[in-house]
């Protein structure tokens, strides 16, 4: 049975306590795992306080910096079939994404190690003749990144990489839920020749995480995950007046208009919704598509549904394996089971696959004479798609909007037209046009509403772990004049 560890200071060590991780695809006990206590996780908050203040850290040129960032991404990518064995083994998420996801991760690394040296300061035209007053950007401290286990090492790198071109140091919280593929990574990063204690990496339960969140040495919270845990971080930093960057949940609408590429529309929501086994918090959960093509869409997707290959995880042929725990599978039957007895009616999958493992089938609900069924407003977490209609284009705005969340959504339109105006109507962080689930480094990701607040990819990443520091410098030789009078 494989043993991991913590990798705290540049030391790999365990942690106060263990506990078993389940392998997904069978339900058993394949690894044992370090669980950190508060006295760990001040630990790994120490060791990034020591190294942030480090000359070696603090005194290294971004320049400098970006090079080692670029040493990390080779490393991830030399390792990345490694990565994405144990990322299948510990969450369940198939190979054949996982190989394709942590072979990009790299091109994260990549591209923040080419803004290390970009992040600018401005000089201010001051309104007073003898000042010189110029911004400068500098790290905003030590930062907790935290992490839950679905896409954990991208949804890392979209944290780290900015964090440590800026000249932050991280301490990064893994899920307790299969946080294998992290624990391997902080292998992979001690071999990039960052100094000690730049990168910590811990994991373990809500103790870890209340301790981490908390601390007052911890100056920026990075968290991804539910709405009710980013509830308690927001609680957690009025302790140390940490800011927080929060990119949460999704219940994203998918809108087809009748004048959409129907085969290429049904695509991508099999890839919006199945793929990832719908684990994913962009999941295009909710069709929302124009009543007088309904039935033939529905027809074409049960289709599709039905014939996805389930399977094994590590078996590249596998297009949907099994959910990550045995709650997310229980959560899936409760919602759907209540959706039903609200009046749903269920087009294809619906109830658990008999076999070993946390198995669950593409899943169709039928909402559109139950508006208000709980499937249309939870997230379920899962290869469950709820189906709902529209006559109008008012009306499709108004049920894309009618959400708590505000992450994502995909637009499907041959009316050019029509696709701005919905651009500007819809109320998301992310309009993906005649497309679907697609992602870069170059462009921000993030949300609003109970879907969060702050970006990940892009400049603004970066600039979201620096402050920003006035200096004013006074040019004249003459004497101050009157103390008493602000200048």
């Amino acid at each position: 049975m494989q043993q991991f560890q913590h990798y705290i200071g540049g030391v790999f060590s365990d942690g106060a306590a263990r506990f078993d991780s389940l392998d997904p695809a069978t339900g058993q006990v394949w690894a044992r795992m370090p669980e950190a206590s508060a006295e760990d996780v001040t630990k790994a908050v120490e060791a990034a306080e020591r190294a942030f203040f480090s000359p070696e850290w603090a005194g290294m040129t971004a320049t400098a910096r970006g090079k080692l960032l670029h040493r990390l991404a080779d490393l991830v990518a030399e390792n990345a079939p490694r990565l994405a064995q144990l990322e299948t083994r510990d969450t369940g998420k198939i190979i054949r994404e996982t190989s394709a996801q942590i072979a990009y991760v790299a091109e994260y690394f990549r591209y923040y190690a080419g803004l290390a040296d970009k992040i600018e300061g401005a000089h201010l035209p001051i309104d007073k003749p003898d000042m010189e007053v110029w911004l400068r950007r500098e790290p905003i401290g030590v930062v907790a990144a935290v992490v839950p286990w679905n896409s954990q090492l991208f949804l890392s790198a979209v944290k780290i990489g900015p964090a440590l071109a800026a000249g932050c140091t991280v301490v990064l919280k893994a899920s307790e839920d299969a946080p294998a593929p992290m624990l391997e990574f902080a292998r992979i990063f001690d071999q990039a020749g960052f100094p000690k204690g730049v990168l910590n990496v811990v994991t373990g339960g809500p103790e870890a995480g209340a301790a981490l969140t908390s601390h007052a040495k911890v100056a920026h919270v990075a968290f991804t995950g539910g709405p009710e845990t980013a509830r308690h971080i927001v609680r957690n930093s009025a302790e140390n007046l940490a800011s927080t960057s929060l990119e949460l949940g999704g219940k994203s609408p998918f809108i087809v208009f009748e004048d959409a590429d129907i085969d290429s529309a049904v695509n991508a929501q099999v890839s919006g919704i199945f793929a990832a086994t719908g684990q994913s918090c962009v999941a295009g959960s909710r069709l929302v598509v124009q009543a007088s093509i309904k039935e033939a869409f529905l027809a074409r997707l049960k289709k599709k549904a039905e014939a996805v290959v389930i399977g094994p995880p590590d078996d590249m042929a596998t297009e949907v394996g099994p959910l990550c725990t045995l709650r997310q599978r229980d959560i899936a039957v409760d919602l759907i089971d209540r959706s039903i007895a609200q009046g749903a009616t269920l087009v294809t999958g619906g109830k658990p696959i008999a076999r070993d493992g946390f198995y669950f089938p593409p899943t169709i609900l039928d909402c559109s004479d139950t508006p208000d069924a709980d499937s249309l407003s939870n997230e379920f977490f899962g290869p469950v798609l709820s189906v709902t209609t529209f006559e109008t284009e008012e009306e499709a705005i108004a049920i894309a909007n009618d959400t708590r969340f505000g992450l994502a959504s995909g637009l499907f339109t041959q009316n050019l037209t029509r696709a701005h105006r919905m651009i500007r109507a819809i109320r998301a962080g992310i309009v993906w046009v005649n497309t679907y689930r697609a992602v870069s480094p170059i462009a921000p990701f993030g949300g609003h509403g109970l879907s969060g607040h702050g970006r990940e990819g892009g400049m603004q990443a970066a600039l979201d772990y620096t402050k920003v520091k006035a200096v004013w410098l006074r040019t004249s030789d003459d004497p101050i004049p009157d103390p008493f009078v602000m200048r």
